[in-house]
């Protein structure tokens, strides 16, 4: 349950013209012969565990006796194709679950409906920030964030314990630690961290004062080629130095949670929850014994964690709805504090919800607790519907990482593929 529950973290995708230039659709909501109403609900596979679902609807049908919710399930492939279709149509579902990177192309396209005038009744105020970044577009509201996940350090205790570390706090801490792991097994890798890791490279970015790309009258420019940038690579390289993973590849080829880490000789990696699972049941598998522990990436000083990229799902209305306003209601009570505190305990902190009041209460030492703390420093990638262009094969900032990790000037190549983030981003 839990790998599909992470299934949509980080979905980004290409996005094709959504011709939603209609009158919106019909706030009364539309009936059938009897009265009656449906509100046609998209979730995605695995994103919403059905107990809870189940509940959602049945309280909200009870405020309202006339209206039944329809769910339907939709799976991540093929999906942009799929809602791009139906937010043209007559007759779209009236709330969609999208991936937080893809909600700022339907809405530029005029697919999504502008609640900005709806953010008291859907209690904005409490929705942790950097989930609602992914929400906003040039200012007005056209989604609730709906749950996130961001990568932790996972690590071996028994490897921990044999070099005499503990969790490290800051940096300079984490590289010290590496060092001692190195002494104490040469055999094994300090840390497990693929070359082309790019969501790790951008927390980086961003922990020192930069980011990916930038809006520069009315253009978007690739901001890889600037100091801030540098600095975040000539990290990410001595972390990799401790590394034998492929400076060329990323950390799915091969998958490091099952197809490297439960091999052995892996002290610590960076993953998801998903893949901590994942290497866990791998390892019982193999009739191994896997003992992880977990701490948030570590950021330059002790008082705040890293930056981590937050991926996850938004729950949006259709701007073309019949039943505009019962959407909207649908959306207040799943994505409020109540039903997202259940939907947290739900998911048992494999996922965040969209406020901190409804967080999990992990277990100590659990992925999850780690993952609540580094989600403080949360942040997602340029929210422009042109940034699913750059994140395409092949991927500009992969490229522009190989070729540091390979010995050529980070600001010449970084330079290099501003160009193409450029060309990708402003189409």
């Amino acid at each position: 349950m839990k790998r599909k529950l992470i299934a949509a973290v980080g979905v980004a995708g290409m996005m094709a013209g959504v011709a939603a230039c209609g009158n919106g659709g019909d706030d009364k909501g539309t009936a059938d012969a009897n009265g009656n109403k449906t509100v046609t609900v998209w979730v995605m596979d695995g994103s919403a565990p059905k107990a809870w679902l189940d509940e959602v609807n049945k309280e909200f049908e009870a405020k309202h006796p006339n209206t039944k919710v329809k769910v339907e399930t939709q799976q991540w492939k093929g999906i942009q194709e799929k809602v791009t279709t139906a937010l043209s149509e007559n007759t779209p579902p009236d709330v969609i679950e999208l991936g937080n990177t893809q909600t700022a192309g339907y809405a530029v396209t005029g697919g999504l409906a502008d609640l900005t005038g709806d953010k008291s009744k859907l209690g904005a105020d409490a929705w942790q920030k950097g989930m609602l970044s992914s929400a906003e577009v040039d200012g007005k509201l056209y989604s609730a964030p709906w749950y996130a996940a961001n990568r932790v350090v996972v690590y071996d205790k028994k490897a921990f314990e044999k070099a005499g570390i503990t969790a490290p706090k800051t940096r300079d801490e984490w590289i010290a630690g590496l060092e001692k792991l190195k002494a104490a097994d040469p055999a094994s890798q300090p840390i497990y961290l693929p070359g082309q890791s790019w969501y790790v490279l951008a927390g980086f970015i961003w922990d020192e004062g930069g980011d990916l790309a930038v809006k520069d009258g009315g253009k978007w420019k690739g901001q890889l080629g600037t100091p801030q940038a540098a600095s975040a690579m000539e990290f990410y390289k001595k972390l990799q130095s401790y590394s034998t993973a492929p400076k060329d590849k990323d950390e799915a080829t091969p998958q490091q949670s099952t197809d490297i880490v439960p091999k052995g000789g892996v002290a610590s990696w960076i993953g998801l929850g998903w893949e901590a699972q994942g290497a866990l049941k791998a390892l019982k598998e193999a009739g191994k014994e896997g003992d992880f522990g977990y701490f948030p990436i570590p950021g330059k000083t002790a008082d705040k964690p890293g930056s981590v990229f937050l991926g996850g799902s938004n729950l949006a209305v259709a701007e073309r709805s019949k039943n505009k306003d019962l959407a909207k209601e649908w959306l207040a009570l799943a994505a409020g504090k109540d039903q997202m505190t259940k939907y947290a305990a739900a998911t048992e902190g494999a996922l965040l919800p969209n406020q901190q009041a409804a967080n999990f209460a992990a277990a100590a030492g659990s992925f999850a607790e780690s993952m609540a703390k580094g989600a403080v420093n949360g942040k997602i990638t340029p929210v422009t519907a042109g940034w699913a262009n750059v994140e395409t094969e092949p991927n500009p900032i992969k490229e522009y990482m190989t070729k540091v990790l390979k010995g050529e000037d980070a600001v010449k190549a970084g330079e290099a593929a501003d160009k193409e983030i450029a060309s990708r981003i402003n189409k």
